[in-house]
């Protein structure tokens, strides 16, 4: 398995673009936010726990990211939790309003995506590896750490790696 540096830096290769990464901070969240309420039907109601293909896919998520860095994964793990309230939230309403919610977020994020990829005159990274998929929202979460003054040595290893 990579680790977090590799999966960073390779992600990083195809956001170098100031324009390109502010883009990726709006719809990256808006992406997550759509699959997440588009996944939360159907319902599969256990004693104590909502089992929808969204709550596995964000426990099979939350693993993954743990495995890379055990604080950036305790982060990314409350914040997919409030992404999967949002997306139960959405697929709480009417059919018609669920599906709106549901594609308008996730197409709005992925337009946000592609003009981001335009400042960047660069495709984006899944398209040379399917894991840019599930780093984008590692990457954007860490560039905000990053901004933050946080894991100053992560963001050296990765820079590091990128120079390579």
């Amino acid at each position: 398995m990579k680790t977090i540096v590799e999966h960073l830096s390779q992600y990083a290769a195809y956001h170098r673009n100031r324009k390109n990464v502010a883009t990726h901070l709006i719809g990256i969240p808006m992406i997550v936010v759509g699959i997440l309420t588009l996944l939360s039907r159907p319902v599969l109601p256990m004693e104590f726990l909502i089992i929808t293909p969204a709550s596995i896919a964000v426990f099979l998520s939350i693993i993954f990211y743990i495995r890379l860095d055990i604080p950036l994964g305790l982060l990314m793990t409350a914040l997919l939790w409030l992404a999967l309230a949002a997306g139960r939230y959405f697929a709480a309403m009417p059919t018609e309003l669920w599906l709106s919610w549901a594609i308008g977020l996730f197409v709005v994020g992925w337009v946000f995506q592609f003009i981001g990829h335009y400042f960047e005159g660069r495709k984006p990274a899944f398209v040379d590896d399917i894991m840019g998929l599930a780093v984008g929202p590692l990457f954007v979460v860490t560039e905000v750490v990053f901004m933050l003054g946080l894991r100053k040595e992560l963001k050296a290893d990765v820079e590091r790696k990128l120079e390579q």
